[in-house]
């Protein structure tokens, strides 16, 4: 098996196709293969089921019968050997066409069409403005920063004495019914549920406020025209309660005790300054990081490549992933989302298909700005990211060592630096912001 030529593909800029020989010896045996796994399945009268010989078969069913599983066999192989051989920097995965008139000959003639890594025509990334905005920190904003962190540190009381109102956490049994016939996903027991905080259909949460513990009753709610499940929209529908436990929040004094239990602080001075200085510096990364946007969008605007509609797409498919990895640590799959939504693998992969393209387009722009740069990443800079990633993370040096390649740091790092020449010969102008 060997690369027997490479070519480019007519009207097609980045396309190439790699021209595979497979000797016949290496595709005889795979027939052989082939058949020894089928036949087991394979009933021929005249011979007991699984023990007809492999002549037979073909002269029934044809010559060609174990082609295409010999040639799923072979082929991946032989691609991996002429990719490598013919050190393009491939991008996609290949398209194979067999040619029919080799079949018999020497060697079987399979051609990949892939697509390679596009050359940067041109880049422009020296003097390129934008706007450095801080959004200033204000009391408001401390104060809600403190509330936020209060009801974190909120304690849970069970009420005993009243009925559910507004605000409470209410555990309930609930079972949805339209015209006394209970519906798919309406049923549920032991489900807590805040009440106000709109996540049930409208109306269902108001009807539980003043019901006791142990009451049963009736929610009476019709389902939205907008909802997602198209054999519920607009359908009036009862769900039959009961009330099992009621709770509510109790909130935290502001005071030095509270500094104390929610940080290193012994006054609530000392905690309300350190909470400004931070959001302070939130607010001053968050405009940096806005600099880099707007930097990286100029970039791109002064960037002239042409990138494979083959490489978009698996940059599409790379963000879908990532998205359902999210998912599921959220106790969720893709399958539910899209049923929820109504969305489909398509419709996903055009809704991140702008976002692909500009990440695709980003990093061949930077590559070529560290080429222009001569960036070089150094093992101590390496090792540097090594133990800044195990710090952040938590996780141990050594096992960050054995989850991230070398490679992938390296790369990252020369972007990071091309990034940096970039702001280095930006010209940035400091806007006060409102």
């Amino acid at each position: 098996m060997s690369l027997k030529n490479v070519k480019a593909i007519e009207n097609e800029k980045n396309a190439r196709e790699l021209e595979i020989t497979i000797e016949k010896a290496a595709f005889d045996a795979a027939v052989v293969r082939a058949y020894k796994k089928k036949v087991g399945s394979i009933a021929i009268p005249g011979f007991r089921k699984g023990k007809a010989p492999k002549s037979i078969i073909e002269k029934m069913y044809g010559a060609d019968f174990f082609y295409n599983d010999a040639l799923n066999d072979v082929i991946p192989d032989a691609y991996d050997a002429a990719a490598a051989e013919s050190g393009l920097n491939i991008v996609s995965a290949p398209e194979f066409d067999v040619v029919p008139e080799s079949f018999g000959t020497d060697e079987i003639i399979v051609t990949a069409k892939v697509y390679v890594k596009p050359e940067v025509e041109s880049v422009e990334y020296k003097g390129l403005e934008a706007e450095l905005e801080i959004v200033p920190v204000k009391d408001e904003d401390v104060d809600n920063e403190i509330e936020r962190r209060r009801k974190a540190n909120a304690r849970t009381v069970e009420v005993t004495d009243r009925a559910a109102q507004n605000g409470d956490t209410v555990t309930i049994d609930y079972c949805g019914s339209i015209d006394g016939v209970e519906f798919a996903g309406g049923k549920d027991e032991g489900h807590k549920l805040k009440l106000g905080s709109g996540s049930f259909i409208p109306g269902f949460e108001a009807q539980i406020e003043g019901h006791n513990v142990d009451e049963s009753f009736d929610v009476n709610v019709t389902f939205p025209e907008d909802y997602h499940a198209e054999d519920l929209k607009g359908k009036a529908a009862v769900f039959a309660c009961k009330l099992h436990k009621i709770e509510y929040e109790e909130l935290p004094e502001l005071d030095d005790e509270f500094a104390k239990d929610v940080s290193e602080f012994d006054t609530f001075a000392e905690y309300k300054a350190d909470i400004k200085a931070k959001l302070i510096e939130r607010n001053e990364k968050s405009a940096q990081n806005l600099v880099e946007e707007k930097l990286i969008d100029a970039l791109l605007a002064k960037t002239t490549v042409e990138i494979p509609q083959a490489m978009i797409d698996s940059e599409a498919y790379n963000e879908i992933n990532n998205f359902e990895m999210r998912l599921r640590q959220q106790g969720m799959n893709l399958e539910i989302y899209m049923q929820y939504t109504g969305m489909t693998i398509e419709s996903l992969k055009e809704q991140v298909m702008p976002q692909a393209e500009r990440q695709v387009k980003t990093r061949l722009a930077l590559e070529k700005v560290a080429e222009l740069e001569g960036v070089s990443v150094t093992d101590e800079d390496i090792e540097a990211e090594f133990t800044s990633v195990s710090e952040e993370t938590g996780v141990a040096l050594d096992k960050v060592k054995e989850q991230v390649s070398v490679e992938d740091v390296k790369y990252h790092l020369t972007l990071k630096k091309a990034l940096e020449a970039i702001r280095a010969n930006a010209v940035i102008t400091e806007k006060k912001a409102d």
